[in-house]
């Protein structure tokens, strides 16, 4: 028995990782042909949500981390402060977007 995704499947995950990886392209192919297979707006719409949400966390977490060593070669006291504050809002798996969609 195949396992193969369904191929709408594989457009959404493709999608998502076009948007969460910043890739030129931005996905824009995958919206063609979700389209084609009768994806609702509203899905692609929660898709693209998600993408941004895992991407947006990404990237605050890596400044998070770059500010914490970045003032570490300064600042001993203000590199505790960077960490303190980069633990207490990364502390969950999962945060949810925006308007409350789970990303798990």
């Amino acid at each position: 028995m195949s396992a193969d995704l369904h191929p709408s499947i594989v457009a959404l995950v493709s999608l998502a990782a076009n948007i969460a990886s910043n890739h030129p392209k931005q996905g824009l192919c995958q919206v063609e042909r979700l389209q084609g297979y009768g994806v609702s707006r509203e899905q692609i719409d929660h898709v693209i949500e998600i993408a941004r949400h895992i991407r947006d966390e990404a990237a605050q977490q890596l400044d998070a981390s770059f500010d914490e060593a970045y003032a570490a070669r300064f600042e001993p006291k203000a590199a505790a402060k960077l960490a303190t504050i980069a633990v207490a809002a990364g502390g969950t798996c999962c945060t949810p977007t925006p308007s409350g969609k789970s990303c798990c």
